[in-house]
């Protein structure tokens, strides 16, 4: 459950963000990994697209890992938006998405990918932890979360 531990950097944390809709939400994260990573936002946004036109990676609970696989990437990359208001996100439950953590990989990274989204998946599972990244205040403590998240105590 080390899968975590340096995907996440505190730029890429954006909370009680006011975005209205799912493109909203993907233009915050194309800007925040386009700041992080050099990538164009526009080009984010494409490949966050592509994955979600299969079908949408809402998981219910009120959360998504909108993901996506990027030609010329060197190490997986992560981002946290917590949405002022929840979107509609077509999850299996219905319930509109609120806490979303999008996630970048490298073209061809078939297994990390899988057991990274694997991570997220167990992380976003846990209602106490679901709670904390829903009420925290701080990009700080947040990152510290995602940080410590299936760390050895």
């Amino acid at each position: 459950m080390t899968a975590l531990i340096d995907l996440f950097a505190l730029d890429c944390i954006a909370l009680n963000n006011p975005a209205q809709n799912r493109a909203d939400a993907f233009a915050v994260a194309g800007d925040l990994f386009a700041k992080h990573t050099g990538i164009e936002a526009s080009a984010v946004v494409s490949f966050l697209n592509a994955r979600e036109d299969l079908g949408s990676t809402a998981l219910g609970a009120g959360v998504a890992i909108p993901h996506g696989r990027v030609k010329g990437l060197k190490q997986p990359v992560a981002a946290f938006i917590n949405l002022k208001d929840a979107i509609e996100f077509a999850a299996p439950d219905g319930e509109p998405v609120s806490l979303l953590i999008f996630l970048l990989v490298p073209e061809k990274a078939t297994q990390q990918h899988l057991e990274i989204l694997s991570s997220i998946a167990q992380l976003l599972s846990d209602p106490l932890t679901r709670k904390q990244l829903a009420t925290e205040s701080s990009p700080e403590n947040i990152f510290e979360l995602l940080q410590q998240w299936g760390s050895p105590q």
